[in-house]
């Protein structure tokens, strides 16, 4: 299915007047810095950019076109000093989203009810404004009105889904449905309306700017991943709040960690790099179909992520249980590497849907350190290990053999102690790096992180 995503971008309100004020800045040049800043933070986060930006200063025509129309069908009015009010006591459906009722506002007395809104503001002395046919000629768009006008303009008179914050209900989404229904001459705008829930600071109210308890995504991303922020958003329903703490992230981060490990541990058995793992294939394959059956029930069930991610885990905790499995006679061990790639294939699909990253880590590594500093740090890394490994060959180095263990000595190993320490340096400076390495027995693999992750024993 094509997905076409409109965001609409308010760069002129009351809020961003009142603030360009204060910072003596012109208020459309403000919303543009701050538009700016939210794109490279939604990039940050991994969130698929929307197909369609709009703004409202490129659209007043659309919105005045939009005002005329509905007082030409008796749902609006002027009021003496040009601002425009949509009639609710003439849409009979006014509250279909939420069943609040404003007490009576005796600020605005031009009003008929507290209930009717604005469509069109007149201008106050400084503040910007645009040519209108009502009144003085000098006005600008209400808030509500602004989302409707670019909508339909982009998306015609039909919208599939509207999403948005719990507290959008009422008024603003209320105002957009009963607005957008006169103007279209329709019983229902949108089909279906998407609310989700705030994010707690835990033991205290909504995370808000006007409450100055929100954390900047620029300093989050400095202690976690976005995919471990995904992964902590995923667990919760959509339309729930979240709470915000130290818990809930460090559990955030230890699925994060399994998941990749899990990954990890399946690429290494497909291509034989590792000798163990006893699969159970009819049981594995089963799994993996009901894992599939639940999610897709769980999706359709109002997008139920958190029961979605618990059938995922189930399906990882089964196959990580089978590749850690050692075969107690060689007889048993029967390889079984396709059911393993259709589980992997699932989890990665799965999750990057959900916008998890967790596939082409190598790729994602050669980006970032591509000609920069941790490049040189892995030359440098390489230069000096294999420096290490040169001197104790040349200089034939004691074997130490008084710690191995039967099954070593079965194996007919020995520890060379020195180059083993090498090989932990070296592996240690690739992690300050952002390099994993991952040893399987006889092979090894390695993937990028995105934070530095403690060393696996």
């Amino acid at each position: 299915m094509n997905v076409v995503m409109m965001m609409g971008v308010t760069d002129i309100d009351d809020k961003i007047i009142a603030r360009a004020a204060e910072c003596k800045q012109d208020p459309r040049l403000l919303a543009d810095r701050y538009e700016m800043e939210f794109f490279e933070d939604m990039s940050n986060l991994n969130i698929m950019s929307p197909t369609v930006v709009t703004k409202v200063t490129n659209f007043v025509p659309q919105v005045i076109s939009f005002v005329q129309k509905i007082i030409d069908k008796g749902q609006a009015y002027v009021t003496e000093d040009g601002s425009v009010y949509f009639d609710t006591s003439k849409f009979n459906r006014y509250g279909k989203l939420s069943p609040n009722i404003p007490t009576e506002d005796p600020s605005i007395r031009e009003k008929k009810s507290a209930m009717d809104f604005a469509l069109w503001k007149a201008s106050k002395p400084g503040e910007p404004w645009w040519s209108s046919p009502w009144g003085s000629g000098k006005g600008r768009p209400g808030w509500h009105i602004e989302c409707s006008a670019m909508a339909s303009a982009i998306l015609g008179s039909s919208i599939d889904i509207h999403s948005g914050g719990i507290d959008l209900i009422f008024p603003h989404h209320e105002n957009e449905e009963a607005q957008s229904c006169v103007y279209h001459g329709t019983e229902q705008w949108i089909n279906y309306w998407l609310h989700t829930g705030h994010l707690h600071v835990k033991g205290q109210e909504k995370m808000s700017k006007s409450l100055k308890n929100t954390i900047s995504i620029n300093d989050f991303l400095k202690s976690f991943s976005c995919n471990q922020f995904r992964i902590f958003c995923l667990l919760s329903p959509y339309r729930s709040s979240m709470e915000y703490s130290d818990t809930a992230m460090e559990n955030a981060v230890a699925i994060t960690k399994k998941i990749e490990s899990f990954l990890t541990d399946c690429e290494a058995y497909i291509n034989d790099y590792t000798t163990q793992g006893v699969i159970d294939e009819s049981y594995l394959l089963q799994s993996l179909a009901e894992a599939k059956t639940k999610l897709t029930e769980a999706l359709s069930d109002d997008f139920d992520t958190a029961t979605a991610m618990t059938a995922i885990l189930h399906l990882i905790r089964i196959g990580n249980k089978m590749l850690h499995q050692k075969s107690q006679h060689v007889s048993e061990h029967v390889r079984s590497p396709v059911a393993v790639a259709a589980v992997a294939s699932f989890v990665r699909q799965s999750l990057e849907k959900f916008g998890a990253k967790f596939s082409s880590k190598k790729e994602i590594a050669v980006q970032k350190l591509d000609h920069g500093p941790q490049l040189e740090k892995i030359l440098d890394s390489v230069v000096q290990f294999r420096n290490q490994v040169r001197h104790n060959a040349l200089n034939s180095p004691n074997t130490d053999v008084s710690t191995q263990n039967d099954s070593e000595q079965k194996l007919g190993s020995k520890k060379n102690t020195s180059l083993l320490q090498a090989c932990d340096s070296l592996r240690n400076d690739l992690l300050s790096a952002g390099i994993h390495i991952k040893d399987h027995g006889k092979m090894s693999t390695w993937n990028y992180v995105d934070k530095q992750i403690k060393e696996e024993r």
